[in-house]
């Protein structure tokens, strides 16, 4: 069984330059996500992939008086992944109740038990945003006793001050940047 597992968090079009809610850059990280779900999968890790997968009327969209445009609805183009993922990916889906909001791929999921089960002890944080979905997923998952790395070279933020707060935050925790 495999003690590690790279958790991919959010690379959807919906969050990619030209997407309803794009990181900056956010598909520059796209070849080095892609070469750690390669190199971790030939180890015999899990790769698990975090996806928002909103209702169309989502609490977050701006529509329904939250903050951010309509994005990642379920079954849409956007909310499409735009990394090379393995068949035996575990796809992680959040955000699925209109009335809930979940940054955390641990938010509202049955992740944590998946990784437990698989005899998962450690595991590397990649995707996007930094200081948003990948931060709150390396935070629970270092709550739910996880050795936690962050993949440094594999994460994009919005913007850049708020990165490095974030990544000065999830260091101060407990999590390792790579």
């Amino acid at each position: 069984m495999p003690e590690e597992a790279l958790i991919v968090v959010d690379m959807q079009r919906d969050f990619m330059p030209g997407g309803a809610l794009p990181v900056p850059d956010g598909d520059r990280i796209i070849p080095k996500v892609n070469e750690y779900i390669r190199k971790f999968k030939e180890k015999g890790a899990l790769i698990v992939a975090t996806r928002d997968w909103h209702p169309e009327n989502h609490i977050s969209f701006k529509e329904q008086g939250g903050p951010w445009p309509k994005h990642c609805v379920q079954g849409t183009e956007g909310a499409e992944f735009v990394v090379e993922l393995p068949e035996d990916a575990v796809i992680i889906s959040k955000a699925t109740e209109p009335d809930k909001e979940a940054y955390s791929g641990f938010e509202g999921t049955n992740l944590a038990e998946i990784l437990r089960e698989k005899g998962v002890k450690r595991v590397y944080v990649c995707g996007v945003a930094t200081e948003y979905c990948v931060k709150a997923t390396a935070l629970d998952a270092l709550k739910h006793g996880f050795e936690v790395y962050l993949l440094s070279d594999a994460v994009k933020g919005i913007n850049p001050e708020d990165e490095k707060k974030a990544l000065e935050e999830l260091e101060k925790a407990g999590v390792k940047i790579l």
